[in-house]
């Protein structure tokens, strides 16, 4: 199997001649613009220098932002501690993201192209019949990433600094131009260094540093609900990797989740398996050994090469921007509920709120203010509340109980439902339904549900 991987899997190689192929959209181009506001003229010239920014945080969110802020003129200085960071996460990339992004083949393990979505009485329906031949769901591993995208932001001209960031001093209020001191430990790279501290002055800080973030926290961003998702990287036997080779599982039921889902997802040499939860955090280690109890006939035999848990947010905070400081990914809470995907909106929030910035000052020349980095603000959420507002629904409808989960992977089977939900998912935008499918739908939802419902009370009846 080691040499079927090295001939025939992505993420393998140096380089590829491979280029992705996109029939609906074009590439785009991301070239540094110069932009005009109006609004950013009251703003003060910066003397003698580019506009400075800092952003915590070197994942999807931190990496797209330094790249579009040195690409646009802004001195960049990106902090990250951990450059090795293998964040548990199921690793599932759209495929707009590798156009829009300009993501190289190599760095994706796996293109996944079948879908089995599993109810909990293990009745699997196969999804990815929609799929056209050159669609696919892009299989990443963090590490390879978000290491990609923070060399790219240095090639650019980013400041990348291998630092742990402690806490900043935020400008007296009504100084609209005195900068924000960052105090943070900064390491040479070598294992067990005890690193130096030092202090950052820069004028606007995009906190880009996860779930936990210590920038939300200067802020005083304000809590919110989190889950805590628990995976283990496993290698199994190559005969049974074969079965993974471009299909990924989706697990549902009381047993591996109160709320959320478990999977099984290929990666370059391995199977990611994991879980997560909000309402039952301690029984986390639980639901992990019933997700791989449930797929114990095809990881048997399996080694466990890694154990990760990290918190994901499920919601975004109270507070997102404070003056010249603004939040992005994780540390907004721009996590979507239902299928907790994450790196697409935590990349694409990085680069919007840069955007924002370069736009503003007119590409490093000028001040910005709280006004400027609103306008990232007001897009983002024009552009995407409405996504997560409609899959938070769908959580609750759906991940309520296990005859609802029953309902939801009978849904799952039909063919419309799956066209119109892999199309929302690979390209990000809103697909206009067929009306009349959509009555059919609508039927068939209630239909299913209404079952479900019935059999929730025949079970309760029996458990009496």
């Amino acid at each position: 199997m080691a040499s079927i991987a090295l001939k025939s899997f992505i993420g393998l190689r140096q380089t590829t001649l491979e280029k992705p192929n996109f029939t609906s959209q074009s590439k785009p181009s991301f070239t540094p613009r110069r932009f005009h506001v109006l609004a950013a003229k009251t703003s003060p010239k910066v003397a003698g220098r580019n506009l400075r920014v800092a952003v915590i945080g070197g994942g999807p969110a931190g990496g797209a932002a330094a790249e579009t802020l040195a690409k646009g003129g802004i001195e960049t200085f990106l902090i990250e501690r951990k450059m090795d960071n293998c964040k548990p996460c199921g690793g599932a990339i759209p495929l707009c993201m590798v156009g829009e992004f300009d993501l190289p083949l190599d760095i994706i393990d796996r293109r996944v192209t079948k879908m089995k979505m599993i109810s909990p009485s293990n009745v699997a329906v196969d999804i990815g019949q929609t799929l056209k031949p050159h669609e696919y769901i892009g299989m990443v591993r963090r590490e390879v990433l978000d290491n990609y995208l923070r060399n790219r932001a240095s090639e650019n001209g980013a400041n990348v600094i291998n630092g742990l960031f402690l806490k900043m001093d935020s400008p007296t209020p009504g100084n609209a131009t005195a900068p924000y001191v960052l105090h943070y430990t900064e390491y040479d790279g070598k294992a067990g260094g005890v690193g130096v501290k030092k202090t950052l002055e820069v004028d606007a800080v995009i906190g880009a540093d996860g779930a936990n973030s210590r920038v939300a926290k200067s802020i005083d961003a304000g809590d919110y609900e989190y889950a805590i998702a628990f995976q283990e990287r496993i290698k199994i036997p190559d005969d049974k990797m074969v079965y993974y080779e471009n299909l990924a599982e989706m697990y549902v039921g009381d047993d591996v989740s109160p709320d959320f889902y478990g999977w099984v997802f290929p990666k370059c040499d391995h199977v990611a398996v994991g879980t997560g939860t909000v309402t039952h955090k301690g029984d986390i280690k639980k639901f992990q050994l019933a997700t791989r109890n449930r797929a114990k006939d095809k990881i048997l035999g399996g080694k466990i090469l890694r154990v990760e848990a990290h918190p994901i947010p499920e919601h975004p905070r109270p507070r997102r921007l404070a003056g010249r400081v603004a939040l992005v990914g994780d540390a907004a809470g721009y996590v979507t509920k239902c299928s907790g995907e994450g790196i697409y909106f935590a990349a694409k929030s990085g680069r919007m709120c840069a955007e924002a910035i370069v736009e503003g000052s007119e590409n490093g020349k000028r001040m910005i203010n709280e006004e400027d980095l609103r306008k990232y603000l007001e897009k983002w959420d024009k552009t995407y509340w409405p996504t997560y507002k409609v899959l938070d629904v769908l959580q609750k409808v759906f991940y309520r109980s296990n005859p609802a989960r029953e309902a939801f992977v009978e849904m799952c089977a039909d063919e419309y439902v799956q066209k119109m939900t892999f199309d929302s998912y690979l390209y990000k935008r809103v697909v206009p339904g067929n009306p009349w499918e959509d009555l059919k739908l609508a039927v068939n939802t209630i239909g299913s549900l209404v079952r479900a419902n019935a059999l929730k009370k025949e079970m309760e009846k029996i458990s009496v």
